[in-house]
């Protein structure tokens, strides 16, 4: 993660600040306002130095806010950066993942390493016994109506003898020195493995997690990329084109990656539980508070010396490298939608997909939407865009729905599953759906006999040297 920030900062993407007072939450007003200033993918990430929590003053650093832009994903994943414009940097991006597929459409696997105890940094000063603290360190209450402070960017591990193993990024509610929630929502793979061995009676699982890993291995434990049970640390090791090194815990078997800042382990006892949240969710509203939810007794914590820390405004800024599950679902529902042109999740928009198509035939565009809409995981509100509008910016998108849709070209869906803590959900897990064309309509579709041409492609085309002359200019206006 270091290395990943200071790649970031030589970009000028790092805004250092050498301190700030989250008793009067100054840093998630800042995060507020950075997006109002920048917008969600281009404000930089924050790297401070020191904070104030609880009336005390605790050093980092923490970092916030590391995955924003596409430069970001693109220096992630090791994609060209020939230019700046984002949606050059996109298209980089995308086929770059793209090598990292096999022919099938799976992800890559490279077999994850053991390193010993020596060589690991997260091993570099073990905690146990009554020693054990984590309320020392410098995790953030976001919100005044949070529950309490959060370890919000954990990869937690867990295994299965019958299942497998698991690592998803689970929100941790700090309980007490040695107490801290596990938060997997409902039907994701943490909450179906931790669920089978409650059903099998057994008493607790071993539980180790990982703070500040790499940023690819945390996409992976972000992202869904791995079926139930399957090694998320091989796809890990795939997409970085080398394996992933790893050591076992202190207290059990579990494997962690062995470069992370911090491994908090223990076990999680399956015959009793805590209330968990209230806490500020992804789409920016406050989520219920939860009872009998899951938590973990701390049995040791191993970290670098003068660990780094890190934590997620959720809800405000990015918290995850997007880029893999953008790729995903552009690969995948290419194989279904050969004219798929672009494929993206705004993260101002939770719940909304854009695509673009290279529109040919009548019913093209609905069609596309149809089979995006029908992915479980999927989006509520999917719109649907000619080749030539710009998915990534959001201003292209709606004046496609200003210019060129028209309210009868949409499918609505009435009924169906939704995972994501939706706040205008009537009960949790269902929602509506709709499609929107937004492309241009074809006469046997209700459209124009012929569209006039669209003005800015025009002068694109008839007075090329315009725009060279301006960029060219630019220091200068």
């Amino acid at each position: 993660m270091r290395d990943y920030i200071m790649a970031l900062e030589t970009r000028g993407r790092v805004k250092r600040i050498p301190e700030i007072d989250q008793d009067k939450y100054e840093a998630t007003a800042l995060a507020y306002r950075m997006v109002d200033r920048f917008g969600t993918d281009s404000a930089p990430a924050l790297l401070i130095e020191r904070v104030k929590i609880g009336g005390d003053w605790r050093e980092g650093p923490i970092v916030c806010n590391p995955y924003g832009s596409w430069i970001d994903e693109a220096l992630t994943f090791g994609a060209e950066i020939a230019s700046e414009d984002e949606q050059v940097l996109y298209r980089s991006v995308i086929k770059e993942l793209g090598k990292r597929l096999d022919s099938g459409g799976q992800w890559n696997r490279i077999e994850p390493v053991t390193l010993d105890v020596a060589s690991a940094p997260c091993k570099q000063v073990i905690v146990t016994g009554d020693a054990i603290d984590v309320t020392q360190y410098p995790w953030f209450k976001n919100n005044p109506a949070d529950a309490s402070r959060y370890i919000n960017m954990g990869s937690v591990f867990l295994y299965d003898e019958e299942i497998g193993p698991n690592v998803g990024t689970y929100r941790s509610m700090v309980h007490g020195k040695n107490r801290i929630g596990v938060n997997p929502e409902p039907g994701q793979h943490g909450w179906l493995l931790l669920n089978a061995k409650r059903r099998r009676g057994e008493k607790f699982a071993h539980c180790s997690i990982a703070v500040g890993p790499d940023p690819i291995t945390f996409a992976v434990s972000s992202n869904k990329m791995a079926a139930l049970g399957e090694d998320e640390m091989l796809i890990a090791g795939g997409l970085r084109g080398k394996p992933v090194e790893m050591v076992k815990s202190e207290t059990n078997d579990l494997m962690v990656p062995a470069h992370a800042e911090m491994i908090i382990e223990g076990i999680i006892p399956l015959d009793q539980g805590m209330d968990e949240g209230p806490y500020g969710e992804m789409y920016g509203y406050m989520g219920p508070k939860k009872p009998d939810n899951f938590f973990l007794e701390i049995q040791a914590i191993t970290h670098r010396r003068n660990p780094w820390f890190i934590n997620s405004f959720t809800g405000v800024t990015n918290d995850m490298p997007k880029a893999p599950f953008v790729a995903a679902g552009f690969f995948q529902f290419k194989k279904t939608i050969p004219h798929l042109t672009g494929y993206y999740i705004p993260p101002a928009a939770n719940g909304t997909t854009v695509i673009s198509i290279d529109k040919t035939m009548i019913g093209q565009g609905i069609q596309a939407g149809q089979t995006v809409s029908a992915n479980p995981g999927g989006a509520k509100v999917v719109i649907v865009v000619d080749k030539d509008i710009n998915i990534l910016d959001p201003q292209r998108v709606l004046h496609a729905l200003g210019a060129r849709w028209q309210p009868s070209a949409h499918i609505y869906i009435p009924q169906t599953f939704q995972r994501a803590p939706d706040p205008s959900l009537p009960r949790r897990g269902v929602t509506s759906k709709i499609v929107i064309d937004a492309t241009q309509q074809l006469p046997g579709e209700g459209g124009p006999k012929s569209w006039p041409p669209v003005a800015r492609t025009m002068l694109e085309k008839q007075a090329p040297e315009s725009f060279a002359a301006v960029d060219k200019n630019w220091s200068k206006y």
